[in-house]
């Protein structure tokens, strides 16, 4: 209801910014797209599915939301025709044949044609058409609907009002007894009076007027729940299980994720820990599970490709580094029996420089051109000081199947399989990760942790542990077993305590034990990383603080990255970036240099024409743009290069080909071209 309610303030103000009401949003639709939303999806489109669809710029994004709306109310995906989509235009075509007749409205417009709309066909019908002292009325009778919200019985009524006229709906708090006879002559404001009178003349009728609900007992005064039933409960039936959020992901994610991925938006969830690593630095472990992974099939194969893309921002806004993975997967027929009927979990962990931060991430599949996405607020701390982590609540654990790889989720030896819902079976271990950060020396000798559960605010489990035994610090991983605790919600308590047994430091988190027999559990897919390559988590940091300006925190991470890599083109070029940043030109060439002329490395060229530019050694400057044109490709900055090195050795006329090829590639650099046209009147 939260994310409800921001998406519709957001849509709200979006509305309010541009001036426009949705009255005039719709007049700018095409016809199709107007008779689309205000004839034939106006009772069972949501308010934000509208509002959204109200924001959309072009034919195509209106179509493929279209396709995603239905997609959302498919029952069986996997049947070739959609069934909802189906039953919903015959209903349509249904109303505006039967009803209507009596009226200039179409049979959609009518209260009748609505409630057909919305509810289908009833279960039975009574009519009461021929009684001289009733007017015109028909009871539709419906059952069997309690799990759309509805009673499990009700009745909805229509009748002509003063005999005449279109067939309208019936309240029994709005137009009572009374309204449904012809010649009532008692009181016209007692109930009580109109519904014996109207027992006299049609007791199966009397037994509608005043409630709705079968068998609410209700006296002889009209039922309030039957008002809410005819107002609210019915014309928020199509809506009830509709997860509007692909509608607000649709209008937020359409420009960042290809249109052809926009309908089929799958639900997700997700998880995101920050954690401390033995060598100091922070990364985060991050878990997507979305709600379905589909494989194509050929032959005895089954096949997908994920590709995994996002970013990590801070409040501005501003880019600290960018994901991108693409992950192939092939299953042999026994393998996809194994993980058909199971979850699955993308699960990464990326290196961050402390300083808070969002990140974003997006799951594609490029086979059936599905994507689901999670955003993820998080803090990486400047210092350490005393605290205790966010908890990891863990399900299983397993022993690490190696102990050279780096892996997310993989503390001290031991592989953990979170759930972001936090679920739990009553035969389960918890599995309790968390760490504690700025401890002294003091505190570890003569402080204790305490661990406890909480069933709706009782204490039913506690368990201390003296900080000096734990031999894994700042890592604590403690099992807890569930087995003789009651389905439940739970609250796990984390509590350090000094000497005294004051509490110092809390961190909690809540778990759900359930009452069901198993719970499906995901297969995991991950991409290790090799002990030995920490290098690239060393050149990841160096770059992330160069993005942020601080080049003096990225020198020592570039350069370490580097030497322990130094085949890596990658790792070279970046410290060479840093190096040209801080005009360190001389040893740029002397890094740059032996890997052009030595190692063929024409990736090296570039950052070696900077460094002898930079030396005003024009010609050596010239010469490697040059390689690195002719091994690259034309490079519109390079063609700049070259005619500045030109420019400053007095060769106004190769300067002025430079400059004309970097203007025919992008003609619209204005200082390039004004340096274009000095040259052509110093010619003449």
């Amino acid at each position: 209801m939260k994310k409800l309610l921001i998406v519709c303030s957001v849509l709200v103000f979006c509305f309010s910014l541009h001036g426009e009401s949705e009255k005039d949003l719709i007049k700018k639709l095409p016809p199709p797209h107007r008779v689309w939303l205000t004839e034939e999806v106006v009772y069972i489109i949501s308010s934000v599915e509208k509002e959204v669809f109200l924001q959309l710029e072009s034919d195509r994004e209106r179509d493929t939301f279209i396709s995603a709306f239905w997609k959302q109310r498919n029952p069986n995906p996997n049947l070739p025709e959609n069934e909802f989509k189906k039953e919903h235009y015959r209903r349509l075509a249904y109303v505006n044949n039967w009803f209507g007749k009596d009226s200039p409205a179409p049979g959609w417009r009518t209260d009748q044609g609505r409630i057909y709309i919305t509810l289908g066909e009833a279960h039975s019908i009574e009519r009461f058409e021929s009684d001289n002292d009733l007017v015109p009325t028909v009871v539709w009778f419906y059952q069997g609907m309690a799990a759309k919200g509805l009673p499990d019985s009700f009745n909805v009524v229509f009748f002509k009002k003063d005999g005449i006229g279109e067939y309208e709906l019936y309240s029994p708090v709005k137009f009572g007894p009374q309204a449904l006879m012809r010649n009532f002559e008692g009181d016209a404001t007692s109930y009580e009076a109109a519904y014996y009178a109207l027992l006299n003349i049609q007791p199966q009728l009397a037994a509608v007027s005043l409630s709705l609900i079968t068998g609410e007992p209700i006296g002889v005064n009209p039922s309030i729940a039957s008002e809410l039933l005819i107002r609210e409960k019915i014309p928020e039936t199509p809506q009830r299980n509709i997860k509007n959020i692909y509608a607000s992901n649709f209008l937020k994610f359409k420009g960042q994720v290809e249109i052809d991925y926009a309908d089929n938006f799958m639900e997700s969830s997700s998880q995101l820990n920050v954690v401390r690593h033995p060598s100091g630095h922070y990364f985060i472990h991050y878990l997507i599970e979305p709600k379905r992974l589909s494989f194509e099939q050929y032959k005895d194969k089954y096949y997908t490709t994920l590709e995994i893309s996002g970013n990590i921002t801070d409040p501005s806004g501003k880019m600290l580094t960018q994901i991108s993975r693409r992950i192939p997967l092939e299953l042999s027929e026994n393998q996809m029996r194994m993980v058909k009927d199971k979850l699955f979990s993308f699960q990464d962990m990326i290196p961050v420089i402390p300083g808070s931060y969002r990140l974003t991430i997006f799951l594609k599949n490029l086979t059936t051109k599905e994507f689901t996405s999670m955003e993820k607020d998080f803090v990486i701390p400047a210092r350490e000081k005393l605290a205790i982590s966010t908890l990891l609540l863990a399900n299983r654990k397993a022993a690490a199947t190696s102990s050279v790889v780096i892996k997310p989720f993989l503390f001290d030896g031991s592989h953990l399989l979170p759930s972001p819902r936090n679920d739990f079976l009553a035969a389960d271990n918890l599995e309790l990760f968390f760490q504690l950060h700025g401890l002294s020396e003091d505190l570890i000798q003569s402080g204790s942790l305490e661990i406890s559960l909480f069933r709706r605010g009782e204490k039913v489990f506690t368990k201390e542990r003296l900080l000096r035994d734990l031999g894994s610090l700042p890592d604590v991983l403690e099992t807890l077993p569930l087995k003789g605790q009651s389905s439940a919600y739970y609250n796990l308590k984390v509590s350090l305590l000094d000497q005294k047994k004051s509490e110092i430091a809390t961190e909690n988190a809540d778990f759900y034990i359930t009452p069901q027999p198993s719970l499906p559990r995901p297969w995991v897919v991950s991409v290790p990383t090799a002990v030995g390559d920490f290098s690239v988590f060393l050149n990841e940091f160096g770059r992330q603080y160069v993005q942020s300006g601080d080049l003096d925190k990225a020198r020592p991470l570039l350069e370490s990255a580097f030497r322990q890599n130094p085949d890596s083109v990658r790792f070279g070029s970046d410290y060479c970036q840093l190096l040209l940043q801080k005009k360190e030109f001389a040893k740029v060439k002397a890094l740059a240099l032996p890997q052009v002329k030595e190692k063929s490395r024409f990736e090296f060229a570039l950052p070696l024409g900077h460094a002898c530019q930079g030396l005003n050694e024009f010609d050596d400057a010239i010469a490697f743009y040059a390689d690195f044109i002719t091994h690259f490709g034309a490079n519109i900055n390079v063609f700049n290069q070259i005619g500045e090195c030109y420019f400053q050795l007095g060769n106004g006329a190769e300067a002025l080909k430079a400059w004309e090829k970097s203007l025919e590639l992008n003609p619209k650099q204005p200082r390039i071209k004004e340096k274009v046209d000095g040259l052509k009147k110093t010619a003449k």
